[in-house]
């Protein structure tokens, strides 16, 4: 049976070094071979620019900066993405409420369901 990731390539924007080492392990279990990472608003824009991914997954706040710029660059790019947050205020969504967010800390259940409902819309 295919894995839900399999042959995609995934973006993780994520600036916790911890989280993104075990999303980068819930990602490999799902059958993602190509994850790239980014922890800065700036380097996440300038990969966005230079390659194609499948699905993002966008952390809200990146050390004090909202990850607003890199949701434009997702959208401008056709790229499917959803937040993931520890925030309470989801209004740091703005423009972009009709994304999913997925509530820190979460568990492997819940990152196969976003990705699932966002792989599929």
């Amino acid at each position: 049976m295919d894995k839900l990731l399999s042959g995609r390539r995934v973006l993780v924007v994520e600036d916790e070094l911890l989280i993104l080492m075990m999303i980068e392990d819930m990602l490999a279990d799902l059958g993602c071979e190509a994850v790239t990472t980014a922890a800065t608003v700036d380097k996440a824009v300038a990969l966005i620019d230079a390659q194609i991914f499948d699905v993002a997954m966008l952390d809200m706040n990146l050390n004090g900066n909202t990850s607003h710029p890199v949701a434009e660059a997702l959208v401008a790019r056709g790229v499917p993405f959803f937040y993931s947050t520890g925030n309470t205020d989801l209004e740091t969504r703005v423009g972009y409420r009709d994304r999913p967010a997925l509530k820190k800390p979460f568990r492997h259940e819940g990152l196969t369901e976003i990705f699932t409902r966002v792989l599929s819309s």
